[in-house]
């Protein structure tokens, strides 16, 4: 069964997604990184070529041809995926393919209305069983 993490109190979604991405292929993990649309995805892979300042992250959209070798994979429309280890999603809902991952990780940002819509999709995994972490930004320092 999927393993669900929750990422709370981000004041920077696309850069939480970053940090994440960056310590799962430290791991060993390899990554999809799912956005809710076009203009999310470009701007987490502009963002993936300069994070972190002093490293880079190997990254792919899900559709090119390297994406079953790379790392970190990123898609917003694709039901299809070269790997089924980790999801970071940045959607505001669940996504209907999320049990297919060993691992989910849902981001959530310090404005309200994406804080309700987090507690609700913490309440979904929560009510059908699925083993469930929590971390809040707020209490971590850097």
């Amino acid at each position: 069964m999927t393993k669900v993490d929750f990422y709370t109190g981000s004041t920077d979604k696309l850069r939480t997604a970053c940090q994440l991405s960056h310590k799962a292929m430290q791991n060993g993990l390899r990554v999809l990184l799912h956005t809710p649309d076009e203009a999310t995805t470009e701007a987490l892979d502009k963002l993936l070529w300069h994070y972190p300042a002093t490293a880079f992250i190997p990254h792919c959209r899900c559709h090119d041809n390297a994406s079953k070798e790379m790392p970190v994979v990123l898609g917003h429309q694709e039901e299809t995926f070269p790997h089924s280890e980790l999801l970071i999603s940045l959607h505001t809902t669940c996504l209907p393919f999320f049990s297919r991952f060993q691992r989910a990780i849902e981001i959530v940002s310090q404005d309200a209305e994406d804080a309700r819509m987090g507690r609700e999709r913490y309440k979904f995994y929560k009510d059908r069983g699925y083993e469930m972490r929590h971390f809040d930004l707020r209490k971590q320092t850097d």
